[in-house]
């Protein structure tokens, strides 16, 4: 299986867009609004490189909405997302972000993996394959 690089943590990256830009991808900001189990399920999908499928995500985290503590499962994945790629834990920890401003937490790493190339409607093993290159045919081989 192919395994995302993860970035150097000596030289942490930013985030592309803030926590409160959630208008910028109006589309994904009315579905976080009404389903974030499914933004949930789309953005851990792509965080675990696939071991763990959008619709299972999901589902765990709409359980955990009816208890009302889905912020508990997001600020997980908010922490091994910021350390595959090298983020900063702005504007506050994991947790706080996700408790106090969860729809806006989940666009914004929504938005962070759109940013940085993924498709995020066709999960891991889609990006994957879009992303393989056709091996190289050699000259030389004419009869």
């Amino acid at each position: 299986m192919i395994k995302m690089e993860k970035f150097d943590t000596q030289n942490p990256q930013q985030w592309s867009t803030k926590l409160c830009d959630c208008c910028d991808d109006p589309g994904n900001c009315c579905i976080t609004c009404f389903f974030p189990w499914i933004t949930f399920g789309r953005i851990a999908e792509i965080v675990d490189q696939g071991s763990s499928s959008c619709y299972n995500n999901g589902l765990l985290y709409f359980q955990w909405s009816n208890i009302g503590a889905p912020w508990i499962i997001s600020c997980i994945n908010r922490e091994k997302m910021r350390v595959v790629y090298s983020l900063p834990p702005d504007p506050c920890g994991d947790c706080l972000v996700h408790f106090w401003c969860g729809p806006c937490a989940l666009c914004q790493e929504y938005r962070e993996l759109t940013n940085k190339g993924f498709d995020m409607k066709i999960g891991w093993c889609g990006n994957v394959q879009k992303n393989l290159v056709p091996p190289q045919v050699q000259d030389g081989m004419d009869r």
